[in-house]
């Protein structure tokens, strides 16, 4: 078409088809997805994704009208296509649009076109299609916005696993709601017009403050993670993850360290980051180019690229970029790194160094970071050390109880359902405790983090019937930016300020010295996160107190282990943290003893192995190995062996087995259990176990003699030279750095071997030639054998090497 905005009434498909053909991505955002709509695009898509096209589709759950089948139908058009569902918690979603990309030309189609084959085809609808000279800036912008949606933590990838409860839900739903659970007809199938709701963004822009000193040279603990992060590179790791908390200069850190490297790529989400570290590394290099790549703004062949991980996780962004064009990468707010945008953006680039920073890798959020940079932390500064070497601010904390009743209420994947949540939250007396409690406690500046806008809105209107004038409701849809608010914070023209997410990463208001928590703490990140924001040192500053409501809501008897300096399992009664000297901790006695029912209460430790495998299968799609398990929930080390004998013992319990899996296990776990859970000083069994294993599944318990093993055995820790510093540390094994048969062939002989046979009560045996194990295993069964022991051996042989380099840098 010749015209740059065209209203398009009839017939989208047909009009679309041909640029649908071409187009180089396809991104397809629509409120509801019907089958009729899938079998209408399933051959265009198909092709699209076949020729290499960057095809996403995003739908989602209001009102259950997406039809599960028609989920099932997209995850077959094929797999490189990416597919997500938006759960919408009951708010209304109900966007359409269609953003095509050709060459260098877009189209950006908006209406009222749901995906369904009515809509798309003779269905009367309208939509609006922009191209060409009008195209490219809505384009972009569009882009960028949908990416932001597409993978917002409230969107969920579509897979068996995830539709298969979206079907439960869908069914229930329209079980209890009949009059919405009509078959929908391919006539039918047009887009359903529901009322809009309340809808809550968090992005907001704002100027950044520069850094004070004259001299940029590094201070507090960068100097000490600067020291650890260079022995690193020296011992040949290439890639490291700093835990520096809030108020200790992480971006600084950074734009230190990539004094050696050439080449830059910093990465963050959101732009004000982005402009804030752009700032400091001007500070630090200003010789050097600083290019900004999101958005509008793409500036790729600078020295120091600061690039929006959404723009850049796009397919035609990144091929800007050639894999090894940078040094280094620095991904800032590292905890978000396993985010499915992130992860195209870490497949992608080869640096020769991979840089994650972060004040808050909490592995209870079921994303272990720790993973992504293989478990190599270069430096930790927790808040709680901080403040004992008077880097940050001390607290005062009270623990105050809330009668509010949580347990009734729906949890919706992260959090709690917001109607029924909003329901408990606005009522007069809540607000009526919330201020006693606040009045009896607070200093002169405070932030108050609420669940929702409706109960920010709600508490600002309470409060300033009370007298309290200086106060203000600060979201994504308030007259007062965060900007001015914070400015006016700092001057004490307001004495509180009620927010709703805008404050958890990138703000610095030294000035605040008082929080106050009036939501239900679903996330131990974020909490962390919003502590930070009161513990920045200021002239005047003796203390920041943090009142914080407790009722009986998730991880409230497990969020007071982020103040204990000592270890302590917060999950026993009785058991509660010990904080800093410097601070002091008040807990409200009802709060006591709620905490102590909550914790007998707890689920018992089989129910939360369940609960977080269960969850990471619908992430992933799959039955998680036996290592994700582990790296990518909160459960700790040694939990499936101590529980259930080890990760196939659990699987069976929980009937993740299929029948010949099931058969498998139980005739060989005797075997499995003693590859699981025999002691380990050094590697050297698992990585004998796994060269047996390397034979192939028919001869992989054959006998071995130690010779055989010898070139392979030096091999594996010559490969790696953090595998040689921790287990060839000693005079003797020094020597084997040059491989010697004899000597090699010796020590396999003398340890795994001789000390296996040893231990394992029979299972194994070693007669000074050959090494074998003592058990018959049935041909029918070795394929699958094989696949579960080699599963625990890598298991054994990536935590051992973690855990020892963790020992060596806590020692030291």
């Amino acid at each position: 078409m010749s015209e740059s905005i065209k209203l398009i009434t009839s017939q989208l498909y047909q009009e679309l088809q041909p640029r649908l053909a071409r187009a180089s991505s396809i991104y397809i955002l629509s409120s509801f997805i019907m089958r009729s709509g899938v079998k209408l695009l399933h051959h265009t898509l198909s092709e699209a994704a076949e020729r290499g096209a960057d095809v996403k589709v995003l739908g989602g759950d209001y009102l259950y009208v997406t039809q599960p089948d028609a989920l099932r139908d997209l995850l077959c058009v094929h797999p490189n296509m990416e597919v997500r569902l938006k759960q919408s918690a009951g708010i209304s979603f109900h966007p359409k649009a269609l953003l095509l990309k050709e060459d260098q030309e877009g189209q950006l189609i908006v209406g009222s076109s749901n995906l369904s084959r009515s809509a798309w085809t003779e269905g009367t609808e309208w939509n609006l299609a922009v191209e060409r000279e009008a195209a490219v800036t809505l384009h972009t912008e569009a882009i960028e916005e949908f990416m932001r949606l597409f993978y917002a933590s409230d969107t969920i990838p579509v897979n068996k696993e995830t539709i298969k409860i979206y079907e439960e839900e869908y069914t229930a739903f329209h079980r209890d709601h009949p009059s919405l659970a009509a078959s929908w007809s391919q006539v039918e199938e047009t887009g359903l017009m529901l009322p809009l709701r309340e809808t809550e963004f968090t992005y907001v822009k704002e100027e950044t403050r520069a850094y004070s000193d004259k001299k940029i040279t590094p201070r507090f603990a960068q100097s000490e993670a600067l020291e650890s992060l260079e022995e690193m590179k020296q011992e040949g790791y290439r890639k490291a993850m700093v835990v520096m908390a809030t108020g200790l200069g992480k971006t600084y850190l950074a734009a230190f360290f990539a004094k050696n490297f050439k080449n830059i790529l910093f990465v963050a989400h959101r732009e004000e980051i982005l402009n804030q570290a752009a700032s400091s590394f001007q500070q630090v290099h200003p010789n050097r180019t600083t290019g900004m790549f999101y958005a509008q703004k793409k500036e790729p062949e600078a020295d120091s690229v600061f690039a929006s991980v959404f723009t850049l996780s796009m397919k035609e962004n990144l091929e800007q970029f050639s894999p090894a064009q940078f040094d280094l990468i620095i991904m800032d707010e590292f905890h978000h790194a396993a985010a499915a945008t992130y992860q195209k953006v870490l497949e992608y680039f080869e640096p020769k160094f991979l840089l994650g920073i972060t004040a808050t890798p909490h592995r209870m959020d079921n994303k272990d970071v720790y993973a992504i940079c293989d478990g190599n932390v270069a430096y930790e500064m927790d808040f709680l050390t901080a403040i004992r070497r008077g880097w940050l601010s001390p607290f005062v904390y009270h623990g105050v109880y809330d009668d509010t009743d949580y347990s009734s209420l729906r949890w919706i994947g992260n959090h709690y359902d917001p109607d029924q949540l909003a329901q408990l939250q606005l009522r007069e007396d809540h607000a009526k405790h919330i201020f006693k409690t606040w009045n009896t406690h607070r200093q002169s500046r405070t932030l108050c983090f609420c669940s929702s806008i409706r109960q920010a809105e709600f508490l600002l209107s309470y409060f300033q019937k009370q007298g309290i004038k200086k106060a203000a409701a600060v979201h994504s849809q308030s007259i007062v930016g965060r900007k001015e608010a914070v400015e006016a914070l700092s001057r004490g023209d307001l004495e509180i300020i009620f927010t709703v997410d805008l404050f958890n990463e990138g703000v610095d208001i030294p000035a605040v010295d008082t929080l106050l928590f009036v939501r239900p703490t679903e996330s131990l990140t974020i909490f962390t996160q919003q502590i930070g924001r009161g513990l920045r040192l200021a002239e005047g500053k003796e203390y920041c107190t943090i009142i914080d409501l407790i009722g009986n809501y998730r991880n409230a008897d497990v969020k007071l282990s982020l103040f204990d300096t000592e270890g302590r399992d917060m999950t026993k009664p009785g058991h509660y943290p010990a904080i800093p000297e410097v601070c002091d901790l008040h807990l409200d006695t009802k709060v006591i003893d709620l905490l102590d029912v909550m914790r007998r209460k707890r689920s018992p430790r089989k129910d939360q192995l369940r609960y977080e495998y269960f969850l990471l299968k619908q992430e992933l799609g799959r039955r998680p190995s036996y290592l994700e398990a582990v790296m990518q929930t909160s459960v700790g080390e040694t939990e499936y062996k101590r529980t259930y004998g080890g990760y196939y013992g659990f699987l069976h319990s929980v009937d993740e087995l299929d029948d010949h899996e099931e058969e498998v296990y139980l005739s060989n776990k005797s075997l499995l259990e003693e590859v699981e859970k025999t002691g380990m000083t050094k590697a050297y069994k698992m990585v004998l176990f796994d060269i047996m294993l390397a034979r192939g599944e028919k001869d992989m318990l054959a006998p071995i003699r130690p010779e055989e093993a010898a070139k392979a055995f030096h091999h594996f820790y010559m490969e790696k030279e953090f595998r040689r510093n921790i287990d060839f540390s000693d005079r003797a094994t020094k020597q084997l750095w040059i491989y010697d048969e004899k000597r090699t062939a010796d020590l396999i002989a003398r340890m795994p071997m001789t000390k296996w046979a040893g231990s394992s009560k029979g299972m194994f045996q070693f007669d000074g030639e050959f090494f074998s194990p003592n058990i018959e295993v049935k041909a029918k069964h070795s394929a699958a054998l094989h696949n579960m022991l080699k599963e625990i051996v890598d298991y054994r042989l990536t935590m051992y090497f973690r855990r020892k380099r963790k020992k060596e840098e806590t020692s030291t």
